[in-house]
């Protein structure tokens, strides 16, 4: 058959490489509404949920006694029930109905109700809803710090730059999970050095990040994983009351975290049971409430190509994101797994969050080029930031960066390579050269940096658990080593653990170590001149983008 030019030149667009599949509702593949979704309903006897969604308390899964024991606000749960969802999705919507009443409500639903209150909303409803329902006013977003060698040097140096750009949380991970350690530390130092009060974690197994956060190395968690079908949860040992214990390790410890889970884990492990993977994401959502967790990392996650693939799959993803609100929980919103090689959905992926805002936009902002993304690569990397940038000034919108200046940025990053050199230098561990110093200023990725010798990074990288080495320990090396202002700083910020700032829901902290949260910062939005608006000095910062010529000056 002779081809059409037109179609020819259409299948090389880069979307064409994305994987798009049809529902296969047997198997799980439908994002939202699946005929198999079960119908809500509650009976409550003697304080007692004994039907949940159609299903008797005998027919109970694990997950189903967890969520009905202490998930759901029981006070208002028959009421709620019994209104008409469409009533109910037009109430979130309605700026004239405050975030307060509407909460009394949400958590009082069903898993099966509050999925069939947000499948009411088309797109532009559900951004419309989350503009009011994000618990904190100030909307914020978060970065990837990593590099494909763990070299410690680059990523202090990289921290420093990403919290000088304004991401309020850092995270990093490891290539090989020896290096823990020093990956923690080394973002730890490099977002003080950027800007005092950016929080940071090491994402890696539950025990050895439990540790770190012990010893003072990190100041929150999220990658605690939770799932919607009792065989995906069991299949690694895992129960709801273990995740809900692993939380009140952190709390114990003052130390912020959230639960992590994202449509599409269920169908890609195989037990999705037939359900939409907006019910299942629901499930997760709820055992997050029951355990008493600040909030969630949701949003598909790492599992994006699968909701991304089917009908309705970007605008699930949202709805997931607003029942997390919903539910009185920080969100932190997903757009960080690169899931398209098209630059037209990645952008389509993040306005959904970007737009109304969220507590966080995105849970993994890529401060680092994508090839040194040890989390598979980010919906956006450091490569997009002018783009972002620009975003934010077009539409007034504030996405969490400001912009900043290349001779500036050379420095922040230089003092934070320094400063983990003095640390390095201090503790006795493998030394950091001038050259490592000299090239993690000036770097844009792992390629640009020369080579430590791995194996006795690995060896010291353990002594730090076996010494019994804590965030103290850094605090009085960098005082030792001439940096007093970082060490004053990490001591502000460890010193918060103790005020129990941390655990307000959607904390984060200003340069000046001040709490702002879900608390003393809650979302007001009800409707236009109300809530969170960029204006005064943010706004004059947002505007002056480097590239912008001054025609005054011309």
């Amino acid at each position: 058959m002779r081809r059409s030019k037109r179609f020819e030149v259409l299948e090389q667009r880069e979307v064409h490489k994305d994987g798009f599949v049809k529902e296969w509702i047997e198997e799980g593949f439908i994002a939202m509404e699946s005929p198999n979704d079960p119908k809500p309903s509650i009976i409550i006897e003697n304080d007692v949920i004994t039907e949940l969604d159609g299903k008797k308390r005998a027919d109970f899964d694990l997950i189903d006694y967890y969520i009905a024991d202490y998930g759901i606000d029981k006070d208002n749960a028959e009421k709620v029930l019994a209104m008409d969802s469409v009533k109910l999705a037009t109430m979130m919507v309605d700026p004239n109905v405050a975030r307060d009443e509407i909460i009394s409500l949400t958590t009082s639903m069903t898993p099966a109700k509050i999925v069939d209150v947000v499948s009411q909303m088309n797109m532009v409803e559900l951004m419309m809803a989350m503009q009011k329902m994000h618990a904190r006013r100030r909307p914020a977003t978060q970065s990837h710090v990593t590099n494909l060698r763990d070299n410690p040097v680059q990523i202090a140096a990289d921290a420093a730059e990403g919290a000088f750009r304004g991401f309020a949380e850092q995270e990093t991970t490891v290539a090989v999970g020896r290096y823990a350690p020093f990956n923690a530390i080394a973002i730890l130092i490099g977002s003080q050095v950027g800007r005092p009060g950016v929080l940071t974690q090491c994402s890696v197994e539950e025990s050895a990040e439990l540790d770190l956060g012990m010893r003072g190395f990190t100041s929150y968690a999220e990658t605690i994983s939770v799932y919607g079908t009792e065989p995906v949860f069991t299949d690694g040992d895992d129960t709801p009351w273990s995740k809900g214990f692993l939380a009140s390790c952190y709390a114990s410890r003052g130390l912020k975290m959230r639960f992590t889970s994202g449509s599409g884990s269920e169908v890609m492990m195989g037990y999705a049971e037939g359900n939409s993977m907006l019910y299942l994401e629901a499930r997760c959502i709820f055992i997050t409430k029951a355990s008493g967790v600040q909030g969630l990392q949701n949003g598909a996650v790492s599992c994006i190509g699968i909701p991304g693939s089917v009908p309705s799959g970007i605008r699930e993803v949202l709805a997931e994101n607003l029942i997390c609100c919903m539910l009185d929980l920080e969100v932190a919103s997903g757009n960080d797994q690169a899931f398209s090689h098209s630059d037209m959905r990645r952008t389509e992926k993040l306005m959904g969050q970007f737009l109304p805002g969220t507590d966080i936009i995105s849970c993994g902002y890529s401060a680092v080029p994508n090839y040194d993304n040890m989390f598979a690569g980010s919906n956006t990397d450091i490569e997009d930031v002018d783009d972002y940038l620009v975003f934010q000034r077009d539409l007034k919108v504030d996405g969490g960066l400001r912009p900043v200046t290349e001779e500036e940025t050379i420095k922040v990053r230089n003092k934070a390579a320094r400063a983990i050199q003095v640390i390095f230098d201090e503790l006795g561990f493998p030394k950091i050269t001038d050259e490592e110093v000299e090239a993690a200023t000036y770097a844009h990725g792992s390629k640009d940096m020369p080579d430590r010798n791995l194996v006795e990074d690995m060896k010291a990288a353990q002594e730090v658990l076996t010494r019994g080495l804590t965030g103290v320990d850094l605090v009085k090396a960098l005082a030792n080593g001439g940096f007093r202002d970082v060490a004053d700083d990490l001591l502000s910020l460890l010193k918060q653990r103790i005020s129990g700032d941390f655990l307000q829901t959607s904390a984060i902290f200003d340069e000046k170590f001040n709490v702002i949260s879900a608390v003393n910062d809650c979302n007001d939005y009800q409707g236009p001149g109300t809530g969170y608006r960029l204006e005064g000095e943010e706004w004059e910062k947002v505007k002056d983008i480097p590239m912008a010529i001054d025609p005054r000056s011309v």
